[in-house]
């Protein structure tokens, strides 16, 4: 079975290339996580971020927005002292920012899904990469989103981290044209 080539022979990676990278997410609090979770990975690898993900779910309350915007110094405090997600205080500062203009968002258009999937006209891009050096790390979407986010008050929202982004929430389909996920594999 032919796979996407940054796909390791890891059971965790082979599950989350198969079964989430490129299927389009519609969940606000999937969404958010993916975000907070994408923002984490900024200067590290996703390897790292995704054997990591069910300690971000528990620190972070399953990344419930309501909860995580009421968060003490306290709490706060504790996530940084803790060794199951990175600890880095700019960005753990930055869920609790997002959480709050997340939640804004989803007054202000109804869901966050509403808002982020109008970026693609709420259709997924099907692109036809050969391989996988023809895939961007930044496109002109990806572009005008991290400059809309950055000015609603995002953190850790870069141009890089939202083409990976729509990448993982199915906004955009990477999968080049030979791997088994590719949508032309099943019709």
């Amino acid at each position: 079975m032919k796979r996407c080539g940054w796909v390791t022979k890891e059971p965790l990676y082979i599950e989350y290339h198969d079964k989430e990278w490129g299927v389009p997410v519609y969940d606000d609090r999937k969404l958010f996580e993916m975000l907070c979770l994408e923002g984490a990975q900024a200067g590290l690898s996703w390897w790292t971020i995704l054997q990591k993900r069910e300690n971000y779910r528990e620190a972070f309350d399953q990344f419930d927005a309501e909860k995580i915007v009421h968060y003490t110094e306290e709490k706060l405090q504790a996530l940084k002292e803790n060794p199951g997600i990175v600890r880095n205080k700019l960005k753990i500062q930055s869920v609790v920012t997002n959480a709050q203009i997340f939640l804004r968002i989803q007054k202000e258009y109804g869901s966050f899904s509403n808002y982020i999937w109008d970026f693609v006209d709420h259709q997924p891009i099907i692109n036809e990469w050969k391989s996988m050096k023809e895939v961007p790390v930044t496109t002109e979407i990806s572009d005008q989103m991290s400059k809309k986010l950055k000015k609603e008050g995002f953190k850790f929202v870069g141009s890089t981290i939202m083409y990976s982004f729509m990448q993982a929430v199915g906004m955009v389909n990477d999968h080049i044209l030979e791997c088994c996920c590719h949508p032309s594999h099943s019709q």
